[in-house]
């Protein structure tokens, strides 16, 4: 429908389904007067509550948000499928295991998961070719925060630049009372960085990897 609203898609999408506003709103936990407001175009869905009204609507956030009538955008949204958000190396820079999708701003975009994963999970974008071959620029990153990693584990870290960084983590034991660890890029043509002379800091630990087939 040309010119049609998130409100417009809420509602008919509401009605396909058979549900009224008060029995939507208890399905992602929020009053009927927020499905109201929703559907006049008074206040949009928003962060955690977009993911859980699309979840209890049986379609992707893209089609709320856009309205892309295609099969791909609206499908079933299984109880147990999690959208993860994809941010940004400098947003990952930021990040901290108390950060959730209530944090970002702006048009977002998912990756759908069946992984149990905290609320501040994230996706990430491999960019460069630091980590080739096993991750190629374009390949997609799940990072949890608040799992620690293990060896050889892959990791999302700050060094005290603007941008994060995805490295191997590989650790070195307690040195002078401190813990020592190295990241590792898997092209030998980059550096390893270390703990004990690089101020860096762990933001997650990777949980899935999504590699993508590229056309020549």
């Amino acid at each position: 429908m040309k010119n049609e609203t998130i409100g417009m898609r809420i509602r008919k999408r509401r009605k396909e389904l058979r549900l009224t506003q008060a029995a939507l709103g208890s399905k992602i936990g929020v009053k009927g007067g927020a499905i109201s407001q929703w559907e006049d175009d008074k206040t949009s869905p928003k962060g955690e509550n977009l993911i859980a009204l699309s979840q209890a609507m049986g379609c992707v956030p893209e089609f709320l948000l856009y309205g892309e009538n295609s099969a791909s955008n609206v499908e079933p949204a299984h109880a147990d499928i999690r959208h993860i958000p994809v941010i940004s190396y400098v947003q990952a820079g930021e990040w901290t295991p108390e950060s959730s999708i209530r944090s970002l701003e702006g048009n977002i975009e998912y990756l759908q998961t069946n992984l149990d994963l905290s609320s501040s999970a994230f996706t990430l974008i491999i960019k460069g070719c630091s980590m080739e071959p096993e991750f190629s620029e374009g390949d997609a990153v799940v990072i949890d925060p608040n799992v620690f990693p293990l060896p050889g584990d892959f990791v999302v870290a700050k060094n005290g630049e603007d941008e994060a960084l995805f490295k191997k983590y590989r650790p070195r034991g307690i040195i002078a009372g401190n813990e020592v660890f190295e990241l590792v890029p898997l092209n030998d043509d980059y550096p390893v960085l270390r703990s004990d002379s690089s101020e860096i800091r762990i933001v997650g630990t990777m949980m899935e990897h999504r590699k993508y087939r590229r056309r020549r």
